[in-house]
């Protein structure tokens, strides 16, 4: 009853319309709505045959307000009819959204009915709590995956970026994590996802148990820019409603990069000039805005949340990845040499980090991380000659150290995606590991 109220109470008491006057590419011209809308605001054009195809203001020209389409403009042309929206874009989350696949406006795609409507409406571009007011990180997560636990353990309400080239495992390891994480709710944006991926990351790899704690937001890449890039503040919006209900929440979103491609195709299209690799400057703006909206809440509540990047041309300095990695709490590398010797997930210790170590383990847990960094950059130092064979065992014992448990380390980071490690788990093995003072194999 209240979600019909609030729904009645939302209703406009008038109704204005416009004209579409041009459709150039993607872009619709629309006049007599100048002083009626502005920039984010919803249109809905009236196309031959009765079919609506919603909008939204991206821009203006001599006086005419241009518009981006969430579908097809087929059948949409001058004279068309346009409906200028009074709300603001919103979503009414609730509880029984959990177990759920919705698209980018809230409606679900699973073909399973209809979905409850909360009594709240959640602005799909909340700003980010107050930062004098957000708690701080909590303790240590659980996401069940060893190198990730002991080398870069995260905090509840900490942010990590994924940093990845194409087909080098990062789906496999987000399954991981939304099938293995101690967390209260999962929350997983596919933002510009393959379509025949959607249904076997579903049923394959997040699997039953996993869907029942979780909400999957999709938007595949054959939708329109402006699909992707709400779906990107669907994910986060979903994951705000659980947190303000003092849930402790992991996010998943794959991929940042192509909401930043969705975000500087709608700025190309509005006439913004193209900057680096050409992403326009909005890309930049709108990147912490979104980054920002996970995190810890006001309250008990906490988003923690993983966003992959998928980095061009393997190249991790490239601008999206760049920008992410100074925004975020830590980056997380996959690299494709390590994912083509065999081992996953294919992170690279030694270029990732948690910015919340070693401040949230103990001098026992610290140690053990340290001395297992300290074998593998001494071992990394030493490859390429103990390959060539140009190394003498003797010569040097930080390096005969080194080569004994590089087999056992490399083991302990290889982990199927069937199989999970508790965090005290991971330490007891680790701590095994350095105890061991067996001979070069």
């Amino acid at each position: 009853m209240d979600a019909l109220i609030a729904e009645i109470a939302a209703l406009p008491g008038c109704r204005r319309f416009a004209r579409v006057v041009a459709v150039q590419g993607l872009l619709v011209a629309v006049a007599g709505a100048k002083s009626a809308v502005g920039v984010g605001s919803r249109l809905t054009i009236e196309a031959h045959g009765g079919r609506l195809v919603q909008a939204e203001v991206v821009g203006f020209a001599d006086e005419r307000a241009l518009a981006m389409p969430y579908g097809a403009l087929d059948g949409v042309g001058p004279g068309a009819r346009v409906t200028i929206e009074d709300a603001v874009p919103a979503a009414y989350p609730a509880q029984g959204w959990l177990g759920r696949v919705i698209n980018a406006f809230g409606e679900p795609v699973d073909g399973r009915g209809s979905l409850p409507r909360g009594p709240q409406a959640y602005p799909l571009r909340r700003s980010p709590p107050p930062a004098h007011a957000r708690a701080r990180v909590g303790g240590k997560i659980d996401l069940g995956v060893r190198a990730i636990n002991s080398f870069l353990s995260c905090c509840r309400g900490q942010r990590m970026g994924i940093f990845a080239g194409s087909g080098v495992g990062k789906s496999v390891l987000l399954s991981m994590l939304a099938r293995y994480s101690k967390a209260d709710v999962i929350v997983i944006g596919l933002v510009g996802e393959r379509g025949r991926e959607v249904q076997e990351f579903i049923a394959d790899d997040l699997g039953p148990d996993g869907l029942a704690r979780a909400v999957v937001v999709v938007a595949t890449s054959d939708e329109s820019a402006l699909m992707r890039r709400q779906a990107a503040f669907m994910t986060l919006t979903v994951a705000e409603y659980f947190r303000d209900r003092g849930c402790d929440v992991l996010c998943l979103m794959d991929s940042v990069t192509r909401f930043a491609m969705a975000q500087r195709e709608i700025g190309l299209s509005g006439g913004e000039p193209p900057t680096a690799k050409g992403y326009t400057p909005t890309v930049f703006a709108e990147l912490p805005k979104l980054l920002e909206r996970a995190g810890p809440g006001t309250g008990t509540g906490t988003i923690t949340a993983l966003f992959t990047v998928l980095v061009e041309g393997d190249d991790h300095n490239e601008p999206v990845a760049d920008a992410v990695r100074g925004i975020l709490d830590g980056h997380i590398v996959l690299e494709r040499a390590i994912a083509e010797s065999g081992r996953f997930p294919a992170i690279n210790i030694l270029r990732s980090v948690s910015r919340t170590m070693p401040g949230c383990n103990t001098a026992e847990e610290s140690g053990l991380v340290a001395e297992a960094r300290r074998h593998m950059a001494v071992y990394d130092d030493m490859a390429e000659m103990i390959r060539l064979g140009a190394y003498r065992r003797g010569s040097d014992p930080a390096v005969d150290r080194a080569i004994i448990l590089h087999p056992r380390l490399e083991a302990f980071l290889n982990q199927r995606k069937t199989e999970t490690t508790s965090l005290q788990g991971g330490y007891q093995e680790l701590a095994l590991i350095l105890d061991d003072d067996g001979e070069v194999p």
